[in-house]
């Protein structure tokens, strides 16, 4: 079953990459299919097995033979392994269904917020309605009104933080996918605990955003991926972080 998920997991981040690459240029995920980036020729579906071809060929094209991007092979392989942890910690249980929506944001997010600083609205809903239908099967559908108003109170506690940090810092402090994403944070942590995650995603951010003003100084630095891998570290380990907010 691991391998399965380590395999599904493959095949899904090849997918997100086609997502995250060509939506946010306004690209269509179906014309034309998948090409060379360089060539333009056609990829037969051997070209296109996850993490297999990329080896095979050796990270070039089979026809043009230019030099593909790493990052093929790194989202696949990053895809595959966050499916396979969640599954070894919780099988095929709530936790771990949550947590496949969780790492596909991941994926999704570093793509486009460090390609692109975007964060796409399609996923965020998807993933919204996919939560609540999970919740929904788990939990009955009394949870979901919960699950909602846990949302929009850590959406308005980001709305709040954004309109602070505009002002302190005379410009735009957080982008508006930071604070659609805070949304899908409260939906599945909880208000406490999402909050939680939300300041742990400005520790993670901290030393990237340090050494991002040294080398690119006046550098925009992207704060979604940051928020959504504080979001899975905090999920992962819940029984962990019950213990941080025992203490407060």
């Amino acid at each position: 079953m691991s391998i399965l998920i380590f395999i599904i997991g493959a095949v899904f981040g090849s997918f997100y990459y086609v997502v995250g690459t060509r939506l946010p240029n306004q690209e269509s995920l179906i014309k034309p299919g998948s090409h060379c980036t360089y060539c333009k020729h056609p990829l037969k579906p051997y070209d296109l097995v996850p993490l297999f071809s990329f080896l095979f060929l050796k990270g070039k094209c089979r026809y043009c033979q230019k030099k593909l991007s790493k990052e093929y092979f790194v989202y696949e392989l990053l895809t595959a392994i966050l499916f396979t942890v969640s599954y070894l910690k919780y099988n095929l249980s709530y936790s771990f269904f949550i947590l496949l929506i969780i790492s596909s944001l991941v994926v999704l997010i570093f793509i486009t917020d460090f390609k692109y600083f975007i964060i796409l609205d399609s996923p965020l809903i998807i993933s919204a309605l996919l939560i609540l239908i999970i919740k929904a099967i788990y939990f009955g559908f009394n949870e979901i009104s919960i699950c909602l108003l846990n949302g929009l109170m850590v959406f308005l506690t980001m709305l709040l933080i954004r309109q602070i940090g505009n002002l302190l810092f005379k410009r735009e402090s957080l982008g508006g996918g930071d604070i659609k994403f805070s949304f899908i944070a409260g939906m599945i942590l909880g208000y406490k605990f999402a909050i939680l995650s939300l300041v742990l995603s400005t520790f993670l951010a901290l030393p990237y955003a340090i050494a991002t003003m040294f080398i690119k100084k006046d550098s925009e630095v992207p704060f979604g991926p940051f928020l959504v891998s504080s979001l899975f570290l905090v999920f992962y380990f819940l029984e962990k972080f019950q213990y941080v907010l025992y203490f407060f």
